[in-house]
């Protein structure tokens, strides 16, 4: 089975948080073990930059949530794990996506939109506090995304337009400059768990409530016995529905442990016996990691190590596909084909054509036709456009007859020789 590449981007703002761990780092972290999968993670720095503009405090954050992933188990050796910012083929790929990016599909980001409405709001120009920054935003996170062929990208819901504005400037590139991108997939994340604030709001830095992922075990304890709890004395049973304390706790137990604070909770613990618990519990999970991670915070040239190699483990996909972008545009050396003119929009059309497209009974298709239109391949139906993306990719990578695996997921139409599919394939690659 051919792996899924799966990619995320961390935002170096700020210090985790336990609720950061359990919505985010832990299930990403476990998710990257599956044999399946090939995981990019990459601290989005350029990004931060759009709101941050502490260089202290932009590598001093850097420094935390590179530490914070590696100590709470992502494994560096498994997957590709850089800092954008080491990576110069991403802002080279933003600026071609920017050529065939139109303004009005950046006019409708949420962000800047969001920006519109409260300078609106506010009175003040429509522009006002804009930076081109914040205005190219999805430019560059499309750029992240394509760079590697992303097949997913794990998002919340808010986050879902960024993924189709990446399909959408994937699309208009492909069709410029023929089939260089998959388009990607978000995957929405509806069940990310979300945990309770000391103040029973959910936990958040702007909310002034949330438990620092890596607190000293004291600063933890102390933390802990100050979430908010009902006035009910020790004897009197609790109920669990709505307790913030109960909620974190099993965000971190075993079904068991849990299903023994719920007994207690009826037979009416005390809410510092409850919190105690809660604690050691929480302790129990973190403490391994919280030396880990203060011994990375004290050799910051070790996590420095760990990025330069994800940077060259990332480098060695993005720098040939950036080559191959580069010539796909026309950058390229003047005596290569120096003499031959530009193919006219005539010439271009008289192609073999890959045409993806889903049908009513919600799986995904793709046939090849030669340049007069004639059907020459027809595939099974594939679960996800990204799976019959790759199938089409591999196609025209490897042919027909070295695709074993393929040939039982296409069929040749009525009339059709292998010598025809093998002459139309060679021909797409030969124009790319």
């Amino acid at each position: 089975m051919t792996p899924v590449r799966v990619l995320t981007g961390i935002k170096p703002s700020g210090t985790p948080h336990l609720g950061n761990y359990v919505g985010a780092i832990r299930p990403t972290v476990r998710a990257s073990r599956q044999p399946q999968v090939d995981s990019f993670l990459f601290l989005a720095d350029y990004h931060a930059m759009i709101s941050t503009q502490d260089p202290a405090r932009l590598q001093r954050s850097t420094l935390e949530i590179a530490a914070t992933w590696i100590a709470c188990g992502l494994d560096p050796q498994r997957v590709t794990f850089y800092r954008q910012s080491d990576v110069p083929e991403i802002p080279e790929l933003t600026w071609f996506l920017t050529c065939v990016c139109g303004k009005g599909l950046l006019n409708r980001a949420h962000a800047y939109k969001a920006m519109l409405d409260k300078n609106a709001a506010a009175g003040a120009e429509p522009d006002d506090g804009v930076s081109a920054g914040l205005f190219m935003y999805p430019v560059l996170m499309a750029a992240d995304i394509l760079m590697f062929n992303a097949h997913q990208v794990p998002v919340g819901r808010d986050q879902v337009q960024h993924i189709e504005m990446a399909r959408d400037m994937a699309s208009s590139f492909n069709h410029l400059y023929g089939e260089h991108f998959t388009l990607p997939e978000a995957v929405i994340e509806d069940s990310v768990a979300t945990l309770p604030g000391l103040d029973g709001r959910k936990m958040s830095k702007s909310y002034d409530n949330v438990i620092p992922l890596f607190a000293p075990r004291e600063q933890l304890r102390k933390l802990i016995m100050g979430i908010v709890t009902d006035s009910k004395a020790p004897g009197e049973p609790k109920a669990t529905e709505g307790s913030a304390l109960f909620q974190i706790y099993q965000a971190f137990a075993t079904p068991e442990e849990t299903a023994a604070l719920a007994r207690a909770y009826a037979e009416g613990i005390a809410w510092g016996e409850a919190k105690e618990v809660l604690f050691e519990r929480i302790d129990r999970e973190i403490t391994p990691m919280r030396a880990t991670y203060e011994e990375l915070m004290a050799h910051p040239e070790r996590v420095e190590a760990i990025l330069q190699a994800g940077a060259a483990k990332a480098r060695a996909v993005a720098s040939p596909f950036i080559r191959q972008l580069r010539h796909a545009v026309g950058l390229r050396p003047l005596q290569a084909r120096a003499a031959q003119a530009p193919a006219s929009k005539a010439e271009k059309a008289a192609l073999p054509t890959f045409k993806q497209y889903r049908e009513p009974d919600g799986l995904f298709y793709f046939k090849l036709t030669d340049a007069k239109g004639r059907v020459l391949l027809q595939s099974a139906g594939h679960s996800s456009p990204q799976a019959a993306g790759q199938a089409v990719a591999a196609l025209k990578a490897h042919g027909w007859a070295a695709s074993p695996d393929l040939q039982r997921q296409a069929a040749m139409a009525e009339g059709v020789t292998a010598a025809d599919v093998e002459s139309a394939l060679r021909a797409l690659r030969e124009a790319s």
